[in-house]
């Protein structure tokens, strides 16, 4: 990279760190809604069939990985006069902020009865309209969420190097705020509106559920324009970048495609337990009214505890070591699924035991992808002089949503496997049942994976100390 300009140096408020990295808050609600959440909604609310819904979702995965690589890189390439980074914030601020609302409403809009029939890949299914407004609204959501690339690019721009730390520091502050929200607002508000709809699924969206989801949609807008309202336009410098001369680099580096692959791997296993745990506490479990009260408050705490004692483990045990531990935790809590096999009259315990084991694997998760890109970053500049830690982070989210689409897929296609219905007042498919011992299986593979092949680890990293 060259420069005509530098890149501004002077001390930044705390302030303005606070403002630029406040839409992380709305960003943590709407795509942990999105993932969490939407599966459950259209399939155990709307009444849409888990196949096409899973295949709405593989796309969304597949759109967002193209569209966050595409707008990386387009962004560095063209300078207007509002800059690299701002005119993408104010163009697809606004549709992200729609398309949430419209994604999670479709009621406002379409006849949610129709039972128009469509044909997906040979197998005949119902509920055209709503399949289709799933797939539009999702591919318009994953394409304007990758507004969060260049918004995350224009920090080096408007921040320096030492700075940078506070601000990411007030990002992951604002992250697990947005999280905790999200959190709240799926397990409580949400089911209780999928418990509405499974009654009377022409039964009015009730305020609760409507108006948080306005002002989620909302605030992500406010506050994009905030920042790209409030922030100066970053100074006009030429990037001279050979992406092709990059990548060839960085495929070289063995130790970083192999975390590649195990990120992939986990991320495929991971991204199931997030899609599904809700549908399973909801249809398999039967759980309903302050039974999700418990539960939130059993995953927010849980998250929040072990956020700390996993990176008190790094600190201490190392990075690898605590991976490790962490996919062990979910191997050994996963298969507690086929317990919703055994007739119960109430499977509240288990369900909360269930949300403690996931929410401890999370926490442990959450941590290390940044981690990992900037250690693995790191290491490469240390080896060749050059820091590329932007296609160190790039190339594994490629890869990532290529994982989470085929997760996707597979979760679609267990959720069609046949009915069952062990206590004989309520039936889900046998697919919630085997879901987390497939987990357990992934998860498993990425241990033996991680143990084998991979180094998290670094010399120059005792040294520093």
């Amino acid at each position: 990279m060259t420069k005509s300009e530098p890149i501004r140096e002077e001390q930044a408020s705390n302030f303005k760190k606070i403002l630029f990295s406040s839409p992380r808050l709305s960003t943590s609600i709407v795509l942990g809604i999105e993932g969490w959440a939407l599966l459950t909604l259209y399939t155990s609310g709307y009444g849409l069939h888990p196949f096409p819904a899973g295949f709405v979702i593989t796309i969304g995965y597949l759109t967002i990985g193209l569209t966050q690589f595409l707008l990386g890189w387009i962004s560095d390439a063209k300078y207007t006069k509002w800059g690299r980074r701002k005119p993408f914030l104010i163009i697809l601020a606004p549709l992200l902020g729609i398309s949430i609302i419209f994604l999670l409403l479709p009621g406002l809009i379409i006849d949610l009865t129709d039972t128009s029939s469509f044909y997906l890949m040979g197998v005949l299914f119902q509920k055209k309209p709503l399949f289709l407004w799933m797939l539009v609204w999702e591919i318009i959501f994953k394409v304007s969420y990758a507004v969060t690339t260049p918004y995350q690019a224009w920090m080096a721009e408007e921040f320096p190097v030492n700075e940078r730390p506070k601000v990411s520091q007030f990002q992951n502050t604002f992250n697990y705020l947005g999280n905790g929200i999200m959190a709240l607002f799926t397990i409580v508000v949400l089911t209780n509106f999928i418990d509405d709809l499974k009654i009377d699924i022409s039964s009015p969206t009730p305020l609760s559920f409507l108006i948080p989801v306005i002002i989620f949609g909302v605030l992500l807008i406010g506050l994009f324009y905030l920042v790209a309202f409030r922030f100066p336009t970053e100074p006009h410098f030429k990037i001279e970048s050979n992406l092709i001369q990059n990548l060839k680099t960085i495929t070289k580096n063995k130790n970083f495609m192999k975390t590649v692959l195990m990120r992939g791997i986990s991320g495929l296993g991971l991204s199931m337990i997030t899609a599904l745990m809700l549908k399973y506490l909801e249809d398999a479990l039967n759980l309903s009214g302050t039974d999700y009260i418990i539960g939130a408050a059993a995953l927010l705490l849980t998250i929040f505890i072990f956020l700390y004692l996993w990176r008190r483990s790094i600190q201490k045990i190392g990075k690898k070591k605590t991976l490790l531990y962490v996919f062990l935790s979910a191997v050994f809590i996963m298969p507690m699924s086929l317990l919703g096999l055994i007739p119960m009259q109430s499977y509240l315990i288990l369900g909360v035991i269930y949300i403690i084991g996931i929410s401890a694997t999370l926490g442990g998760w959450y941590l290390f992808p940044y981690i990992i890109d900037a250690d693995l970053a790191e290491d490469d500049e240390k080896k060749t002089g050059e820091l590329k830690a932007g296609i160190y982070a790039g190339v594994p989210s490629i890869a990532l949503n290529i994982f989470q689409a085929g997760g996707a897929f597979l979760i679609g296609t267990i959720l069609s496997l046949p009915q069952i219905s062990p206590t004989g007042t309520f039936s889900y498919s046998v697919g919630l049942i085997i879901f987390g011992p497939i987990v357990s299986v992934i998860l498993l593979i990425s241990y033996f994976y991680t143990r084998k092949y991979i180094e998290l680890d670094f010399k120059w990293e005792k040294d520093k100390k």
